[in-house]
């Protein structure tokens, strides 16, 4: 029988034991939580999903029907694999590179190209342990500087899609936003005020803080009983508030208004799924869609996909261990089954799996219930889909992707010394003004070499003995 020691160090494609215990795990939904609240955190991440699958289906031509049922499988797997709201997210370097380059927009064969590239390095080093050994050594000062870089960015894009008329086309903002109206600024303002009133904070214990009592108060038998009906009140009042899944309330909300703002969406719409085929991709567009959007990904997959969303994950989820080494081949696997059939290329992602927790996903079912609902509208409605989406409120998508960011940022309060807060804050300042997250990650790491040397002791010799420079998993 296998030590635990050499459970951990075996890679998760290569031991059967570790794939039963997470299946036995996973298929346990019932983790102090209910269907509305997970339901609720089904749709956290559709702020970052739906802009750009709707780009890529308007620009590069994507079938938004193939992709609802590939990214619908990916949900339902991975929310018994993991057993936590482990998001599905496109890749997003990928999808930025093929919707921004206006003159030569990539086809749909080199975006595939560029998935399947990205997804065979993220499978090697999975399948191998040499994501476990990446994931072990590296500082957390640094990663939680990309997951606050990650997380501002996807606040400061929030703003913009809740300020400002959008265009996907084009990736550019237009017009200010008009005050009233279907995707007026008074909507969008709206929303935010109703999930903050909700859900306040997002964190899962303002019952308990609430009806805690000082150890050092010792009230009179008249002023407690007062107090204890006035908590009793509060604490019925915010278990309701936190029973109604917010974010499922507004995005049915903005579902509703597409049918109002185009009525004739009706008319357009084809029942039925889309055709699905294998995509021919030829040596120049696997040269193409390597060299111009695999190679900026791969370090964003490796960083945000993997690194990140296990960080976050034993921040929220301490009881269920993800390792490394199953993400990372949990993402080859995806891809290289669903973009040989022109799936959107998918990872998983920290912003994804926080805006999930933010609205209520507590266990896998969050991200079972969203795969329903994809597999549902890619089999009754096809690529006609995008139809609805191009009507959706992108005021209430800068809602939702508003709060995923900030809880995303939020991770990064955990810094324990001013040292800790330097080189976080120097990584996501890096990240943020030079628009990549691995140029952000390198600076951070020589960074926090440059604090630990600094503050090493050379008098014992050439070969000091100093504090471990790495934070495991297990100590977050």
């Amino acid at each position: 029988m296998e030590s635990p020691e050499e459970t951990t160090r075996t890679p998760l494609l290569l031991n059967p034991s570790r794939w039963r215990s997470y299946m036995t795990r996973s298929t346990n939904f019932n983790l102090k939580t209910n269907i509305w609240s997970e339901l609720g955190g089904s749709v956290g991440d559709l702020g970052t999903y739906i802009p750009i699958v709707l780009a890529l289906s308007l620009v590069n031509h994507l079938d938004l029907g193939t992709t609802l049922i590939f990214t619908a499988f990916y949900n339902i797997v991975t929310g018994f694999l993991f057993g936590i709201p482990m998001p599905v997210q496109p890749m997003k370097s990928i999808a930025a590179v093929a919707i921004s380059e206006s003159q030569t927009h990539l086809t749909i064969p080199q975006i595939m190209a560029a998935g399947i590239s990205t997804a065979s390095v993220l499978l090697i080093l999975g399948a191998t342990g040499l994501m476990s050994v990446f994931y072990k050594f590296i500082p957390l000062p640094v990663v939680r500087g990309v997951q606050l870089s990650q997380g501002l960015a996807f606040a400061f894009t929030a703003i913009k899609y809740i300020r400002y008329d959008q265009n996907f086309t084009t990736g550019k903002s237009g017009s200010a936003r008009s005050w009233l109206g279907l995707d007026g600024l008074v909507l969008s303002l709206s929303a935010i005020l109703f999930i903050i009133l909700v859900t306040g904070a997002g964190g899962d214990d303002d019952v308990n803080q609430n009806s805690t009592i000082p150890q050092s108060e010792e009230p009179s038998d008249s002023s407690s009983s007062n107090g204890s009906r006035r908590r009793g009140g509060g604490d019925r009042r915010l278990r309701i508030l936190k029973a109604i899944p917010a974010a499922l309330i507004v995005f049915l909300f903005g579902l509703i208004l597409c049918f109002v703002r185009d009525p004739s969406i009706v008319s357009s719409l084809k029942f039925g799924p889309s055709k699905i085929g294998i995509v021919k991709i030829t040596w120049e567009d696997w040269k193409i869609g390597f060299v111009r959007a695999a190679i900026p990904q791969i370090p964003l997959s490796v960083l945000n996909s993997v690194i990140a969303v296990c960080k976050l994950s034993t921040d929220l989820f301490p009881d269920r261990e993800v390792t490394a080494a199953s993400v990372s081949v949990s993402v080859g696997l995806m891809n290289l089954v669903g973009c040989w059939f022109g799936a959107m290329p998918c990872c998983h992602g920290a912003g994804g799996l926080a805006g999930q927790y933010r609205f209520g996903g507590r266990s896998g079912a969050s991200v079972l219930f969203l795969g329903i609902g994809k597999l549902v509208l890619g089999l009754v409605f096809g690529n006609s889909f995008v139809r609805i989406l191009s009507e959706f409120p992108i005021g209430i998508l800068g809602v939702m992707l508003l709060f995923s960011g900030i809880e995303l940022a939020m991770a990064s309060r955990d810094m324990k010394s001013k040292e800790e807060s330097f080189v976080m804050l120097v990584c996501a300042a890096v990240s943020l003004t030079g628009s990549s997250a691995a140029l952000g990650f390198g600076v951070g790491i020589v960074v926090f070499m440059l604090v630990k040397l600094r503050n090493m002791d050379f008098s014992s010799g050439w070969f000091p003995k100093c504090e471990s420079s790495t934070v495991d998993a297990s100590n977050n």
